[in-house]
């Protein structure tokens, strides 16, 4: 589903925005945006949902609690008073629902931005090498890997697989060819044929795993050495992997510390990434009463998020959406926060603002006491 959503779906859009505008960089960003929009619904239903849950949970679960407590001995009418509290404020799971219908969407231009034309295409093959003597009783199978959409052109672009028409189960001393070719099975090499430069886009060959147990040649034909497990990798240039965007060096660039440098400009996508998410955990509890737990968990998680993405590999144009798409998560948290309460939950969230003032006020007022006691004065009066 997800390669198909990217083929049909989000791969025609990039192609849209970039005849407007013939930056790969700015596409991403209108790509974005324009996701971001469509989902607006799903997504506003999620927030909305937290925001709902956070101010009526405590009274929810204290409800709960008394129902059980009260009807213990009445399973049936346990449910049914449960049941209507349900009814009365939602169930907490009502904003997961929104979340998990967008998740497909979202995966797939997840996926998009780590493909071609933003980065170069990986083809990973496992293969296994047997004895010569236990090949003969292998039944083959053959073997295809998901398809990718290459960009050949700044708006052509072929979906192309790698397979083993025998499979990936070799005999030691046999050779067999990964063929890199469309869905109608045309050779990737005669897609290249009559375009300008094609040597740019030949895939480069390597052996990630088992070096001594196959070998592989430039052109993709794999030699079986000694039995054992091995992974063979194709990787096929991105067209804009290498170009620049704003302060980007490059859309494919992986890495904040690579060959002995800071690539500042992975860490300003990062930081901007932990900034912008911190600031919308900020919003999300805009007008609400204070709560310690998830003040810390506000402050934390960014930190934490920041840090496994600042050494995850990460393509900068990956990196480029999530910063986008956090900055509109922001102004769309912002937005909702302003949206009126259903009634019942307007009263709530009054009276636990007003416990909270009060609760406040008596504790500064009991400090403000304690100060102007004279040391020598005893705590119960004069």
């Amino acid at each position: 589903m997800i390669g198909y959503i990217s083929d049909n779906l989000l791969i025609p859009i990039l192609d849209f925005f970039y005849g407007l505008v013939p930056s790969y960089g700015l596409a991403i960003v209108a790509l974005t945006l324009v996701i971001r929009i469509a989902l607006y619904p799903l997504s506003a239903g999620s927030i909305r949902s937290a925001r709902r849950m956070r101010i009526a949970q405590p009274v929810m679960q204290k409800r709960q609690a008394d129902i059980k407590s009260r009807y213990a001995d009445n399973p049936q009418k346990q449910q049914e008073e449960l049941g209507k509290v349900m009814k009365e404020f939602g169930s907490p799971l009502a904003g997961c629902l929104p979340l998990l219908v967008q998740m497909p969407i979202l995966f797939a231009l997840f996926a998009t931005l780590r493909g071609s034309p933003f980065a170069d295409v990986p083809y990973t093959v496992n293969i296994k090498v047997l004895p010569s003597e236990q090949i003969a009783a292998v039944e083959p199978k053959p073997f295809n890997s998901a398809s990718h959409s290459i960009f050949i052109g700044e708006r052509d672009h072929v979906p192309v697989i790698a397979s083993l028409p025998r499979g990936t189960k070799i005999g030691v001393g046999d050779s067999a060819d990964i063929n890199l070719h469309t869905k109608d099975g045309r050779p990737f090499s005669d897609v290249l044929k009559g375009l300008e430069n094609p040597e740019r886009f030949l895939p480069s060959w390597s052996v990630t795993k088992g070096e001594g147990v196959v070998s592989i040649s430039p052109d993709g034909s794999v030699t079986a050495l000694t039995p054992g497990d091995a992974t063979v990798e194709a990787k096929i240039p991105g067209l804009a992997a290498r170009s620049g965007f704003l302060f980007i060096k490059a859309l494919g660039q992986v890495g904040f510390y690579a060959d002995g440098a800071i690539n500042w400009d992975i860490a300003i996508l990062v930081g901007g990434f932990g900034v912008t998410l911190f600031l919308s955990q900020l919003l999300s509890g805009m007008g609400m009463p204070a709560n310690p737990q998830q003040s810390t968990a506000n402050k934390i998680t960014p930190v934490m998020i920041t840090g496994m993405f600042l050494f995850f590999p990460l393509p900068a144009g990956v990196l480029l959406y999530m910063l986008i798409a956090n900055i509109f998560q922001g102004l769309q948290t912002f937005i909702l926060a302003k949206e009126p309460l259903p009634e019942n939950l307007q009263k709530i969230l009054e009276q636990q603002m007003s416990q909270q003032t009060v609760a406040v006020t008596a504790t500064s007022g009991g400090s403000a006491a304690s100060d102007a006691r004279l040391p020598f004065e005893p705590k119960g009066g004069k």
